[in-house]
């Protein structure tokens, strides 16, 4: 139960690290290439990832595996899917882009039944469909504008295909954890990422200023130290418990959207983020809901069989 709860508070704070870390990439794709974002954000992570396997005196132990061809497979999931989603915020608002990332968990519960084997029970499908829901009322007020403008376009399927990718990531960091330490995961992770963005230097990138340099050191240090809880929290938690609590993410970007950009939400869009956030609650009081549902069962069937007076 501890390990279950710790889980969850892990998770949690990894959304709010990733959510300024999603500012960061906003910020920084202002002037530099995607590709040259993605070098800086996995290449900077390795600073508090190896900080982290010195503290807990798995350094460089840790960095020995058994399974290169998983981590292999890992990291390019999540390095495509790292690609994709920093091209959807450098053409949407960080709320919008951060609601099409809400459809990975809808995809995660399906994968993660058949793959790993889970059985989440129908209050976490049903809070999940539920979060779907307010994701699509997240994506209304752009979906119904006339005219879509082609940056628009292609930050909606980059943020589509990211849900997508992110799925199947998850699953393969949830089979990793079952032999591989989380934090050779997250190591690994960043240095095939890093070689990612290396690669894309024949395409051109971009001189750097103090605040670009600034903006790209922040999304790679608090992306690593997300990352790290991240993936504690699915070593800790079924993977289908968890990912209602990525719903909390649209709380900061809403925030950061408002306080960086002037930025607010349409009033349905805002329904729609209470609506995530009801969904996230639902999941995280799972087990006491079902057990006050089966006690107000058992109790009405206890006073139907009792005798009338």
């Amino acid at each position: 139960m501890n390990s279950f709860w710790s889980g969850i508070g892990l998770r949690l704070a990894a959304t709010g690290l990733f959510g300024v870390m999603n500012l960061f990439v906003r910020l920084a794709s202002f002037d530099a290439p995607t590709g040259q974002i993605v070098f800086w954000r996995s290449s900077v992570a390795l600073i508090p990832i190896v900080l982290y396997l010195i503290w807990r005196k798995e350094f460089p132990r840790a960095l020995r595996t058994k399974r290169p061809l998983g981590h292999l497979k890992r990291s390019t999931y999540g390095c495509i899917s790292m690609f994709l989603a920093f091209v959807s915020l450098a053409y949407l608002p960080l709320a919008l882009a951060t609601a099409l990332g809400f459809l990975a968990p809808l995809i995660l519960i399906p994968v993660a039944i058949i793959t790993l084997r889970e059985n989440p029970g129908w209050l976490v499908i049903g809070a999940t469909i539920g979060g779907f829901a307010g994701v699509f009322l997240m994506l209304w007020p752009t979906l119904s504008t006339p005219g879509l403008d082609h940056n628009t376009l292609i930050g909606i399927g980059a943020g589509v295909a990211f849900a997508v990718t992110t799925a199947f990531a998850k699953v393969q960091i949830k089979a990793l954890t079952t032999t591989e330490p989380s934090g050779t995961i997250a190591f690994y992770f960043a240095v095939i990422c890093s070689i990612g963005g290396l690669l894309t230097i024949p395409f051109g990138w971009a001189p750097l200023s103090m605040n670009s340099l600034v903006f790209l050191m922040g999304a790679g240090l608090t992306g690593g130290l997300a990352h790290i809880a991240m993936t504690e929290a699915l070593a800790r938690a079924p993977a289908s418990t968890l990912s209602a609590f990525e719903y909390t993410a649209m709380i900061w970007a809403i925030i950061l959207d408002l306080v960086v950009f002037g930025v607010l939400p349409a009033p349905v869009s805002l329904m729609g983020g209470v609506l995530i956030v009801l969904a996230a609650a639902l999941v995280m009081f799972n087990d006491q809901i079902i057990a006050l549902v089966a006690r107000a069962f058992r109790k009405s069937g206890q006073t139907a069989d009792s005798p009338a007076e």
